[in-house]
């Protein structure tokens, strides 16, 4: 039974696309790890036009919240531009074939 569930979801999605002539968002639930993707993505981008990690903080989470925490008592907003450097890199030198390899989420 549970082996059907996906293609029950896909012939579900095709009547309700046959009957309503467009695709209806409610059938087609976000990917939650699509934003972190995404933003990955983007990371990249800077990275191969030469940004530093002070300008991908500015352009993901705004000049004044870097301005008032990027040198602060905390290295919080740093640190997670690091890692999201570091995991851009992974995708860009291969690591991309592990997120098509991975099974969707289960609804």
């Amino acid at each position: 039974m549970v082996a059907a569930r996906g293609p029950l979801r896909a012939l579900g999605r095709f009547l309700d696309f046959a009957t309503h002539g467009r695709f209806r968002s409610g059938l087609y639930p976000s990917e939650p790890r699509m934003t972190r993707a995404l933003i990955l993505l983007q990371v990249q981008d800077a990275l191969t036009q030469g940004a530093s990690h002070r300008d991908i903080g500015v352009g993901l989470f705004g000049n004044d919240q870097v301005a008032g925490q990027w040198d602060g008592p905390s290295d919080a907003l740093r640190s997670r531009v690091r890692r999201l450097v570091r995991d851009a890199g992974m995708l860009a030198r291969g690591g991309y074939r592990d997120l098509l390899r991975r099974a969707p989420e289960k609804s």
